[in-house]
């Protein structure tokens, strides 16, 4: 159980994440495939935009039963109390509801337990609202308002889009965090650095439908300049917070970890950084001398830069930021659970005897928008609680080759379907229940005032492991 109340001036010591779960839906449909389908130039999604597989959900799954699912099979592997939980808010853009949060249906879960003193509801702006929620609860964890309890941040999104250019940059998961003090990977203080401004790049005002309006170009500059300019900000308060040392660089970090709307951008983003760490003299880019009076603000779509930069950075980013992928690659953009998808994928590229001591940077982007960069450190003893996070995800690999490949065809059907029945009261679903995993909730009906009614897969049984006290 956790530990002391946390009152009064003293901080709590080493907070961040005890352990996290990741939850993506059993089917996918193969980008190779799906350019021949979609009658575009061989390579465009899997060459273009660095995409390999697309997970999507069918009727039988909704943003609620994806937290469902993540929230109790994390509590269930880590065999956590459920009373031990103090704050728990949920980030997601997937509104099935314009008044009743996510987390509202979460509490069903703690219904046995009688605990009801859990602060938080939902965050939503575009794929930054499972940040937002993380960083609400370690702001709730470092305050007085803290009663010793664990905090819990769940991100979970369904990324579709309308027949066209965008469809195949979609996906589906959830992701959720138990955070408190003594963690193995615990967040940096005072280096947190954040970007916000109106923009138009990404929105959803059509409240009948899933789909969002998107301005390509837009989003992408938006993207670049949130970027540039968070990475400016994390840089001066690295400095505030390690004065004896030298200016930030990207080589100071053991990881990148980027938002992966497509995997392509997120290797022109680590190339974006050492642009500006050549502009500030603190980086040896040669091949980068021609551009050392270019404006960033320019430069967005500057392809010889790009291409000078990426080639410049090519094995740094092979080191840096390729091991964070494996999960945008195969699963899609799952919007506000993909910079965190990218931190399990990092975690379990490494052995667990080589984390330990390793600084990650993560930059979190939703348009709209909203942007934040923030480092990790890994705690420099292989603990126990390492140990137990780290086996709390090793069925990743395996739950990605277990999953069933769709046709495009069926895949286009399934689209179809959800569009026509996303906000539909009555609805029954008519998708298969055998495909989903043990543990898996998924929604049986939705009744004429439209509340959802849900079941679950009966799960397997864990080897669980007892989660050590704060």
């Amino acid at each position: 159980m956790p530990g002391d109340n946390h009152l009064g001036p003293a901080w709590p010591e080493n907070v961040g994440i005890l352990a996290i779960e990741i939850y993506f839906p059993p089917h996918y449909v193969d980008q190779n495939e799906l350019e021949q389908f979609d009658e575009v130039s061989t390579g465009k999604y899997v060459i273009g935009l660095g995409q390999s597989k697309m997970g999507y959900c069918t009727d039988r799954e909704d943003v609620n039963s994806l937290c469902l699912t993540v929230v109790q099979k994390l509590m269930e592997k880590h065999n956590i109390p459920y009373g031990s939980i103090g704050k728990l808010e949920v980030g997601t853009e997937t509104l099935l509801d314009k008044s009743k949060s996510v987390k509202s249906v979460l509490m069903q879960l703690f219904q046995e337990s009688e605990n009801t003193d859990i602060e938080g509801v939902d965050t939503t702006n575009a794929c930054y609202g499972g940040t937002a929620a993380l960083f609400n609860c370690i702001n709730w964890l470092e305050s007085s308002a803290c009663d010793g309890r664990y905090a819990m941040a769940v991100a979970a999104d369904i990324a579709v889009y309308a027949r066209g250019s965008a469809r195949c940059t979609g996906g589906a998961g959830a992701v959720a965090m138990l955070l408190g003090p003594n963690a193995p990977i615990v967040f940096e203080r005072g280096v947190r650095s954040t970007h916000i401004q109106h923009s138009y790049d990404f929105y959803k005002p059509n409240m009948e439908s899933e789909y969002p309006i998107v301005d390509g170009k837009l989003t992408i500059e938006c993207y670049l300049s949130a970027l540039d300019k968070c990475y400016s900000k994390y840089k001066q308060k690295f400095s505030q917070v390690y004065p004896n040392s030298n200016e930030f660089s990207i080589t100071d970090s053991d990881a990148f970890i980027f938002h992966t709307p497509y995997c392509k951008i997120v290797q022109k983003s680590l190339a974006r950084l050492a642009v500006q760490d050549f502009i500030n003299h603190c980086g040896n880019w040669p091949e980068l001398e021609k551009f050392k009076n270019i404006d960033l603000e320019e430069s967005y779509f500057n392809k010889d830069l790009e291409k000078a930069a990426m080639s410049a950075t090519r094995e740094l980013f092979e080191e840096k930021t390729k091991p964070s992928l494996t999960l945008a690659k195969n699963v899609g953009n799952m919007y506000t659970p993909s910079v965190y998808g990218g931190l399990v994928s990092y975690l379990l590229s490494n052995d667990i005897d080589k984390l330990p001591g390793k600084r990650l940077v993560l930059f979190s982007y939703g348009s709209g928008l909203a942007s934040s960069m923030f480092s990790v450190k890994i705690d420099n003893s292989v603990s126990q609680q390492l140990k137990n996070l780290y086996k709390g995800i090793a069925d990743v690999p395996a739950r990605l080759e277990k999953r069933i490949k769709v046709s495009p065809s069926v895949f286009d059907k399934i689209m179809k379907l959800r569009e026509e029945t996303c906000h539909k009261a009555p609805y029954f679903p008519v998708g298969e229940k055998d495909c989903l995993l043990p543990g898996t909730f998924y929604l049986t009906s939705v009744d004429d005032m439209f509340r959802r009614k849900y079941a679950r897969i009966p799960p397997e049984s864990h080897n669980n492991f007892n989660h050590t006290s704060k």
